[in-house]
């Protein structure tokens, strides 16, 4: 596989993925400067989480017109896959790539900590490798990821199984007080109706080594791997 990893001016995130894609999986990867506008070289893309653009405006705002935006909408139309972590995914529904928008946390403030989250949907190509149902410690770190959509689009999202990991206590139960930015549903990582990009508020890449706590993020990475072997 070939992988990119993206950086905009504010991302902060862009070498913890590097690190795991390379030195972890052992798979080839490069950088890939906002101002490109030819991936065709890749077959997988992350948007990596940071404050791109000082998070001025909004979230992912700017970061949206950056001309590597125009090359990764062509990208996953014809079937790439993508990966947008925390500002990643900010940027992704700022694109349009993906329904909903990003609120202020409930309690209007940053939030930095493990997160427990229940795996809805495996069989994608980020989850095939975990089980249905399965909980998973994956730390989130930010100030935007009170996700929401309108009651017309959670019901796609659900009949469409869009929703790929929602906020949940050790046990998989979905109570208000392990939502931790009030999203709504307890959207935690949702992917397109192609099926080839993933938006996710927890940082999978923070998660894939011993020396972490949890290696549970590791899964996201390997079951690309595996599913690109399949195809």
């Amino acid at each position: 596989m070939r992988w990119g990893v993206a950086v905009f001016p504010g991302s902060n995130c862009d070498q913890d993925c590097f690190y795991v894609v390379r030195d972890i999986l052992g798979e080839q990867v490069r950088y890939v400067w906002y101002e490109e506008t030819d991936l065709r070289d890749l077959d997988c893309l992350i948007l990596p989480g940071g404050f791109s653009y000082g998070d001025y405006l909004r979230a992912g705002a700017i970061a949206r017109f950056s001309p590597v935006m125009e090359a990764l909408v062509d990208f996953a139309e014809k079937g790439g896959l993508v990966i947008g972590i925390c500002n990643g995914f900010q940027i992704l529904l700022e694109a349009g790539l993906l329904p909903g928008a990003m609120l202020r946390n409930k309690n209007i403030h940053f939030i930095c900590k493990y997160v427990y989250l229940r795996v809805e949907n495996t069989h994608t190509p980020f989850t095939n490798l975990f089980k249905e149902g399965q909980v998973v410690s994956i730390p989130i770190a930010h100030n935007e990821g009170n996700y929401y959509i309108e009651d017309e689009g959670l019901l796609e999202l659900k009949n469409d199984k869009q929703i790929l990991f929602r906020y949940s206590d050790k046990e998989g139960r979905l109570t208000p007080e392990f939502n931790p930015n009030g999203a709504k549903d307890f959207i935690a990582g949702i992917i397109s109706k192609e099926g080839n990009v993933l938006g996710m508020m927890p940082h999978p890449e923070r998660a894939s080594e011993k020396i972490l706590n949890s290696q549970d993020g590791l899964l996201v990475f390997k079951s690309i791997v595996n599913w690109f072997k399949r195809c």
